[in-house]
């Protein structure tokens, strides 16, 4: 398998640390052999060889800040859309920054992709929740692979579940922890800090940005679960479409009340359908202390599953970081590899 990557920053070096650490044991389980013939990144440069790259140096290179478009026989100085157009690869792994407002340049990325008949696999949420009927039917009449795993929940199986595990299973409602800043942020309040003092200590660890809106306004939340809404139910929603609040407007004093009443805040994204057609939100709820989703603290994500045919299935992991968003990628690529 003939891997290209698009976008060469964590996530991407979390696969490829995975490649490396795991090559014997994915052969001797899977049969798995792969070779990344070509890389771009925008701030990393971009270098190409159809026989292979040397993966451990490129890792090396960009860790001392060298790039890689100086690379001695292999350098190159393509931007994404030359890389696509020339590289010869069977998969692309499309993993820039997401612009939720636009999605682009991923978008771009993989039409172009998907046209010159690669497979795909992102972990760019831009794409799929502005853009995923058009992406999901252009996959299809090529005949090609397009896996999303890493979009949501990072590199917990959510989706994989869904279409695997669930199948079989009608579902009518999902409702979940799907970002980890803000669920940090609430469980530290919990542990007696303000607001500010929690964002603070979460930007510091790395968890939040410095400018933190999309995680505290509810947007990374909202990407999530218009995705959901448009690959589990086959909506057609766009983020606009769906109310969406933040956790800006909690308050100590309001943590404290919930507690004294057996609740617990959390940022909650919902999905279901009902008689009208399919609906999404982001919004603060108060749960009972003995919901399964109330227990999950830190960075953790959590999503229930209403089914008919199980009630409800919950399932719990990281929904960030760079190893756990680069296993989503790993994973999307031993499927496609299995059905190949």
């Amino acid at each position: 398998m003939r891997l290209l990557f698009i976008g060469f920053g964590t996530v991407g070096q979390g696969l490829s640390e995975l490649l490396l650490e795991k090559r014997d044991e994915l052969a001797a389980s899977y049969g798995f052999d792969a070779v990344v013939v070509g890389i771009s990144d925008m701030l990393k440069g971009s270098a190409y060889d159809p026989d292979g790259l040397d993966l451990a140096a490129a890792l090396a290179r960009v860790g001392r800040g060298e790039s890689l478009s100086d690379w001695p026989s292999v350098g190159r100085s393509w931007d994404a859309p030359t890389m696509i157009a020339e590289a010869e690869a069977d998969v692309m792994l499309e993993a820039t920054y997401t612009d939720i407002s636009t999605g682009q340049p991923a978008t771009d990325h993989i039409r172009a992709a998907l046209e010159r008949g690669m497979h795909v696999t992102t972990t760019n949420k831009g794409p799929l929740a502005l853009h995923s009927r058009e992406l999901i039917e252009s996959a299809r009449k090529g005949g090609l692979q397009f896996l999303y795993e890493g979009t949501v929940m990072a590199g917990t199986p959510l989706l994989n579940l869904i279409r695997e595990t669930l199948a079989g299973a009608a579902i009518h409602e999902m409702r979940g922890i799907l970002n980890g800043t803000t669920n940090y942020i609430l469980t530290q309040m919990e542990g007696g800090m303000d607001y500010a003092a929690a964002l603070a200590q979460a930007q510091q660890l790395g968890y939040a940005e410095a400018v933190p809106d999309a995680d505290v306004l509810g947007w990374d939340a909202l990407a999530k679960v218009t995705i959901l809404a448009n690959v589990v139910f086959g909506a057609g929603l766009k983020p606009s479409d769906s109310p969406c609040q933040g956790i800006t407007e909690i308050s100590s004093a309001d943590i404290v009340r919930a507690a004294a009443d057996g609740q617990r805040y959390k940022l909650i994204g919902r999905v279901w359908r009902d008689g009208a057609g399919v609906h999404a939100s982001v919004a603060p709820q108060r749960l009972p202390s003995t919901h399964p989703l109330a227990g999950v603290g830190g960075a953790t994500n959590a999503m229930t599953i209403t089914t008919d045919a199980l009630g409800e299935v919950t399932i719990i992991g990281p929904g960030a970081g760079r190893r756990q968003t680069g296993f989503a990628l790993l994973n999307d690529l031993l499927t496609m590899w299995r059905h190949s």
